[in-house]
């Protein structure tokens, strides 16, 4: 609980931090800092996911099988592409478009589970 309460405080300095030094109303930010929480959320889950996956992956001749879309899809959860997992998105060198590498990976999640675009 003691992690929370601090996350709870960096999300708030994050949000007064937005409201006092952006241009933006929170209508114009909200998407975007929706979508990393989201990206943030769906990496945690798919790397969990995954490490439950690997051990069960056949093999053959030595060469096991890649990880697919329905391995994930199996265990109710998303598949990211190395584009769109988080902590690609953070390495991301300074002065890279960060928005335009967060609204890639947004693209490739709909594109893999169209239920999901536009949310």
């Amino acid at each position: 609980m003691e992690h929370i309460g601090k996350l709870e405080q960096r999300l708030w300095g994050a949000a007064d931090s937005l409201r006092a030094n952006s241009n933006f109303a929170s209508n114009e930010y909200f998407m975007p800092v929706m979508g990393l929480i989201f990206l943030r959320h769906a990496y945690s889950r798919f790397l969990r996911v995954r490490d439950e996956i690997i051990p069960t992956l056949p093999s053959r001749g030595g060469k096991t099988r890649p990880l697919t879309k329905e391995d994930f899809s199996a265990r109710s959860s998303i598949f990211l592409r190395d584009n769109a997992q988080f902590d690609y998105l953070v390495s991301l060198p300074e002065g890279e478009a960060a928005s335009t590498a967060v609204i890639t990976a947004m693209k490739s999640i709909e594109e893999d589970y169209p239920t999901l675009e536009g949310l």
